[in-house]
């Protein structure tokens, strides 16, 4: 139990610590929002819990292939905004746009035989 709070604990510092830092700086929360350090996290307990190398390499090659899919929504949220869409709406467009970006990745992965 003390290991999974621990888990718990020191994952959600990070999203809190990304959130309190851009209060400030912009430039440092988005640094720190762009290392992989939820992945790297994500690949350390996977690894502890099963000591498995084959899953740790199944995750990366999953997070590398789908967070490409992920990217032009940083692109989407500012532009939406910029042009005087309210936040919340241009979130939600640009989440849509995410989520159908991975669906078409996930369909061309597969036609490529890529599989997970």
């Amino acid at each position: 139990m003390i290991y999974y709070l621990t888990k718990l604990l020191i994952s959600a510092s990070l999203i809190v610590a990304v959130s309190e830092i851009a209060k400030r700086s912009s430039l440092l929360g988005g640094l720190l929002a762009s290392l992989p350090l939820v992945s790297l996290l994500a690949m350390i307990w996977l690894y502890v819990d099963t000591g498995s190398s084959d899953q740790v390499i199944a995750l990366s090659r999953s997070i590398f292939w789908l967070v490409l899919p992920s990217l032009p929504l940083f692109l989407l949220l500012p532009a939406l905004l910029k042009k005087g869409l309210a936040f919340y709406p241009a979130l939600l467009i640009s989440v849509i746009a995410m989520l159908a970006l991975y669906y078409l990745m996930l369909a061309g992965l597969r036609r490529l035989g890529i599989e997970f």
